[in-house]
């Protein structure tokens, strides 16, 4: 490629307009900016520095000439990055900030050095022609001087690029991690999704431990804290699952769908847990209006129930995060034991009530809760399961939990459970 471009440019060297353009070039400022404008057009510092290179057999470019286009052309090819970081993040933005600065400080600062020291020590090799080889060393011992300048302010750089794009207050910028342009590449887009999915499960189960804490002692930060995760969880369910739709239309392989099939299934349940969250906080603001208080037996029932769901959401947590088979494993016989929690702590309400130990309207309060909490733990074995099948690759749940309640693993798992909560 090299030699059919260095041929084709071979008769420019008897043409004395192009002699004369090379010439103007020799001005360090128009130099730099013809390599800016070449490289930027180009879109590639390789293409731009290999048609210099090109040139060269004219024998008509001095390194007087090159050293500034050559620095210019490190400034060009910044603009691929700027154009990529218009559909990124702030962080993306940044990214290619501080790719600008970088070559602009350098070539300030060098190509201002240069020009002094020539002017005071008159450097012969300015005037002599430049050759492909002293092209490549021009551009690499720019670099290689760049990285010396600017290693030690690697943090000031970090701070110019804050400068240049400051944060907007009350903005989550966590959502751009679902890059529209990551589509093209699947596993990476899968990725992304994966990182929200795990962020989406730490805000549900740390809501849904928020909103159980309410019961107990009401609190008015945590509340609003739910109300807050409760609208993250609904903005990330719909904004992974449209992604994911969109996936679904490129070229996946078989663990790509499997991976995305899984996650589409478990955002539906992690943001009904941040639902059922927000439910719990309702049930304590109503008792404290009405100032219902439950009996003393009541209360250690409901103690145990929370624990039972405190632990499988911990379970289910570390199942879905770190893809743990053995946590996701015990997450369908404390299930179990939950809807055998709920149902003993509805007779035993029924009960106090015909003694007189409980009134209705405690009573509404009492079934609310105890479904927000067995149905939380219905949506973590729905979530359970589904890393099962993922690493089974079959997506078929109710078939895996069926055939997991037959096992001898399930049935060891379930008594002692049972002895702990029941």
């Amino acid at each position: 490629g090299m030699s059919m471009m260095s041929d084709a440019v071979g008769g420019l060297a008897k043409d004395e307009g192009f002699r004369n353009i090379l010439i103007m070039f020799e001005n360090p400022i128009l130099g730099v900016m013809a390599g800016l404008v070449l490289t930027a057009i180009v879109q590639s510092s390789s293409a731009s520095v290999g048609i210099l290179q090109s040139l060269t057999v004219t024998g008509a470019i001095t390194y007087g000439a090159a050293v500034p286009i050559v620095m210019g052309q490190n400034i060009g090819t910044c603009v691929t990055a700027l154009i990529s970081s218009m559909g990124a993040n702030r962080n993306g933005k940044r990214a290619a900030i501080v790719h600008l600065y970088f070559n602009m400080i350098g070539v300030v600062v060098y190509l201002t050095l240069f020009w002094v020291l020539d002017a005071v020590f008159e450097f012969p090799f300015v005037h002599n022609t430049i050759g492909m080889w002293g092209v490549a060393a021009v551009h690499t011992i720019f670099k290689i001087l760049s990285v010396i300048l600017m290693a030690p302010f690697y943090r000031q750089l970090e701070r110019l690029a804050i400068l240049t794009i400051p944060d907007k207050k009350d903005q989550d910028d966590s959502t751009t991690l679902l890059d529209e342009r990551l589509l093209e590449t699947p596993p990476l887009a899968i990725d992304r999704c994966r990182t929200l999915a795990n962020e989406m499960a730490s805000d549900a189960v740390t809501a849904l431990r928020y909103g159980m804490a309410c019961l107990t002692e009401y609190d008015e930060k945590k509340i609003e804290y739910i109300n807050k995760i409760e609208d993250k969880t609904d903005e990330y369910e719909d904004l992974i699952g449209t992604y994911l739709v969109k996936l679904s239309s490129r070229q996946l392989s078989d663990a790509d769908s499997m991976e995305s099939a899984k996650l589409l299934k478990i955002i539906g349940d992690l943001e009904r847990i941040s639902d059922h969250a927000v439910n719990l906080t309702d049930s304590a603001q109503e008792m404290r209006d009405k100032k219902l208080s439950f009996s003393d037996s009541a209360a250690a029932e409901l103690k145990n129930l929370m624990s039972a769901t405190e632990e499988i959401l911990s379970l289910t947590e570390n199942a879905l995060v770190n893809t743990d088979l053995a946590s996701a494993a015990n997450v369908e016989p404390l299930e179990q034991i939950i809807d055998r929690l709920k149902e003993n702590m509805r007779t035993n309400h029924i009960l106090r009530l015909q003694k007189g130990d409980c009134t209705m309207e405690t009573g509404f309060v009492w079934s609310d809760i105890l479904t927000n909490l067995e149905r939380t733990s219905d949506h973590c074995s729905n979530i359970a399961g589904c890393v099962i099948d993922g690493e089974q690759h079959n997506l078929n749940i109710h078939e895996s939990l069926r055939e997991e309640k037959y096992s001898e693993f399930f049935k060891k798992q379930f008594e002692s459970y049972k002895e702990k909560y029941l």
